[in-house]
């Protein structure tokens, strides 16, 4: 049996699938494909799914990833990507399907492109001059208090027509997972620049030692 990674982005109205309605939508789109997707066992057999890192509702994303399991010896993960693109729904188009090379637990960053009115670049610069910026995180084992200054240091920037733009990169393992509302939450806390009018898209995930994750 394989284990297949179909790698996904899911941007523009898609950021408003929740990971629930994300998860039932894969269910959906394999049973229509026709394709040899492994069906768990037991009472009520499903299709066997597995999702990186949860998207959270509203961030777009150009790096998400469903692991399924296949019974076919030789699938054709060209035609895999084909079909699955047909009967997608708006906003998640599916780039790449193959055997799995890496695990998920070996995620350890995500990075993130940033996007705000360039009038928030005032905002950014008080953002750098402070020397901390505590912050709730909110978790299933419960709330703890995080210095955001020793993960984002400074915000580094560039300014595009009406926009500006910040790339970061934050813990993304089982023992840390930030999030970039977090910072965004904050810059509204503080300064009053409005969380809604940032525009949130994961990039890429790397690996504990910076490597591309696939």
């Amino acid at each position: 049996m394989i284990t297949v990674r179909i790698s996904f982005e899911k941007k523009n109205e898609a950021s408003y699938i929740s990971l629930l309605d994300l998860q039932r939508v894969m269910q959906r789109v394999l049973k229509r494909s026709g394709l040899p997707v492994w069906h768990t066992l037991g009472f009520n057999p499903h299709i066997y799914m597995t999702f990186a890192c949860p998207l959270s509702l509203g961030q777009e994303s150009e790096c998400e990833c469903v692991d399924v399991k296949t019974e076919a010896e030789n699938p054709d993960f060209a035609q895999w990507q084909t079909e699955l693109n047909v009967i997608m729904p708006t906003g998640i188009r599916i780039t790449h399907v193959g055997p799995v090379q890496m695990k998920a637990d070996l995620i350890a960053f995500a990075c993130y492109q940033i996007t705000y009115p360039a009038a928030a670049a005032a905002v950014l610069e008080q953002y750098n001059a402070l020397e901390s910026a505590p912050v709730e995180k909110h978790s299933k084992k419960g709330k703890k208090i995080v210095e955001l200054k020793d993960h984002i240091p400074q915000v580094e920037y560039t300014t595009a027509g009406d926009r500006v733009c910040m790339e970061l990169c934050l813990p993304a393992a089982q023992e840390l997972n930030l999030n970039p509302s977090l910072l965004t939450g904050f810059l509204e806390e503080k300064f009053g620049l409005p969380a809604a009018s940032a525009g949130i898209l994961r990039k890429r995930f790397l690996t504990a030692d910076r490597q591309l994750f696939a």
